[in-house]
């Protein structure tokens, strides 16, 4: 991926799950560590009729070239789910190279289905494209309410998104009580870690 950094095309990426998970959060972390560097940025939230427990997707554009906040279907070159049913729900929306990072949990089962199948499906259908993170070693090792900012360190790390760790920090710093900065960094540095364990197993 090369928009956002300099590039003629946009870095599109496309953040998805469901209320009070910190998807907007998330995009605005994004979005801040951005426009520090001087980047155009454009976005959106859809939010679902809940506030929490409802779907909410941002949609977030990173660079030159973007004169719509919203990104096509089959053109988001990052997917970031928090769970699986949402996960298939934006998968229309990756492009044919387009790389999904998503948390192996589900909060929600559309039309009965299990997380096991909704995996299965997305496994299927993306391959090696799909990184999946365990929610249960997640929790085990941090408070899952930090779960969209190892989700950030893990993209970082993987290099599906242009930003350094010092860079997020830099707007955690901002962002974070002083309460809460030290383990935001903290789960920040661990993503990778967590995602390669998460792989392995």
């Amino acid at each position: 991926m090369t928009g956002g950094t300099g590039g003629k095309s946009p870095l599109d990426c496309l953040i998805t799950g469901v209320g009070g998970q910190g998807t907007v959060l998330l995009s605005r972390l994004i979005g801040e560590a951005a426009l520090n560097r001087g980047l155009e940025v454009r976005g959106s939230e859809t939010i679902g009729m809940a506030q929490r427990g409802g779907s909410v997707t941002s949609h977030l554009r990173i660079g030159e070239g973007a004169f719509s906040p919203l990104i096509a279907p089959g053109k988001a070159d990052l997917i970031i789910a928090f769970e699986c049913a949402e996960a298939l729900r934006t998968l229309p929306f990756l492009a044919p190279a387009g790389k999904m990072l998503a948390l192996d949990r589900s909060l929600t089962s559309p039309q009965g289905r299990r997380a096991a199948d909704m995996i299965a499906s997305l496994r299927a259908g993306l391959g090696e494209r799909l990184t999946l993170v365990s929610w249960e070693k997640l929790v085990e090792r941090f408070d899952p309410r930090v779960s969209n900012v190892l989700l950030l360190g893990a993209a970082i790390d993987m290099g599906l998104l242009p930003f350094r760790v010092d860079e997020i920090i830099s707007v955690l710093k901002k962002r974070s009580s002083p309460k809460y900065l030290e383990m935001n960094t903290k789960v920040l540095k661990s993503g990778l870690i967590i995602t390669l364990e998460s792989n392995l197993s």
